[in-house]
């Protein structure tokens, strides 16, 4: 089988096309033949290993697939890793049936960065109607989901974006005001937007605009830390919260999927249900071939995607 394979930490100039066996699955794994892998800021951290799980060489990236099965049942599934190939051997317990009414596509996008998005709001910042949310890269993979399932929860959707165009795909997907995410002064912008109050919760991802984004919380405002995505580390001064009354809250999806799966095995289901009764819309910003899989990584590190990026293993 056709995979993508790095034999050494690096940038995406590090991700080949290699020829690799045929998985032979343990007892209780199923095969799965890929028909897409989801592509995500973690794998970006995974094949230069700085993000929060050390990762070994060589290595297969992806966390994320859609497929059949042997017996030809459609399946998606998220992974520890080796999603970035034509077939993956996977815990018939990881695999989710994927109801007709729901494609390729929208299931391997879904996942990850649904189940994320749901956390972020539900388990988090555990958001109340009328509330408001920032939503930081709103145009991205896992912010096209939370600005809808923000808007499904009855709160008011400020979403953050770098340019006209994703701002406006927020806006289309709900967003009640947006801001750029590049502003001089962000916290200004984001006040500003939520007509002239501050906000309750904040979605951050980036890095670069924490503490912007935690000055523009109001009292009791939570501010959920799930990524990191220019590298950047923040320190927080107690002191600060205590004075405040506000929070700052981490969040990564690993411990969720090994400590708490029936959370995520109940987002799962509510996540499917609405894709396929076509209350919520997987943004699919681009498929590329599993060959291009470098250019993916380019093209969501210089934030030149909008939605979910996919690879397809046959191409």
């Amino acid at each position: 089988m056709k995979a993508i394979q790095i034999e050494e930490f690096g940038g995406p100039e590090q991700m080949k096309v290699a020829e690799l066996a045929d998985p032979e699955p343990a007892d209780g794994m199923v095969v799965v033949d890929v028909a897409r892998s989801g592509v995500n800021f973690a794998d970006t951290h995974a094949i230069r290993n700085d993000y929060l799980a050390e990762q070994a060489l060589p290595l297969v990236p992806g966390g994320e697939i859609s497929g059949t099965t042997s017996d030809g049942r459609r399946v998606a599934a998220m992974l520890g890793g080796g999603g970035y190939a034509q077939k993956v051997a996977v815990p018939e317990a990881f695999l989710v049936p994927v109801p007709d009414e729901v494609n390729d596509d929208e299931a391997a996008g879904l996942l990850l960065q649904g189940v994320t998005a749901h956390c972020l709001l539900h388990h988090c910042a555990h958001v109340r109607e009328g509330e408001s949310v920032v939503i930081e890269a709103a145009a991205g993979g896992t912010g096209s989901l939370a600005v809808q399932l923000a808007k499904r929860a009855g709160a008011k959707v400020i979403a953050l974006a770098s340019s006209d165009e994703k701002r406006k795909l927020a806006e289309r997907l709900g967003a009640d005001a947006t801001a750029d995410s590049r502003a001089e002064d962000l916290t200004a912008e984001i006040i500003e937007a939520n007509g002239g109050d501050k906000t309750d919760v904040v979605l951050q991802m980036s890095g670069t605009g924490f503490e912007a984004e935690l000055k523009a919380l109001d009292t009791l405002g939570r501010i959920v830390v799930f990524g990191n995505a220019a590298r950047h580390p923040n320190q927080v001064e107690t002191n600060y919260l205590l004075q405040t009354s506000k929070s700052v809250i981490g969040f990564w999806l690993v411990p969720m999927i090994v400590k708490r799966r029936d959370l995520v095995t109940a987002a799962i289901g509510e996540l499917l249900g609405a894709v396929a009764s076509g209350e919520l819309e997987v943004v699919i910003g681009g498929v590329y071939p599993l060959s291009e899989a470098a250019r993916a990584h380019q093209d969501l590190a210089a934030r030149r995607s909008t939605g979910k990026l996919l690879l397809d293993p046959s191409k």
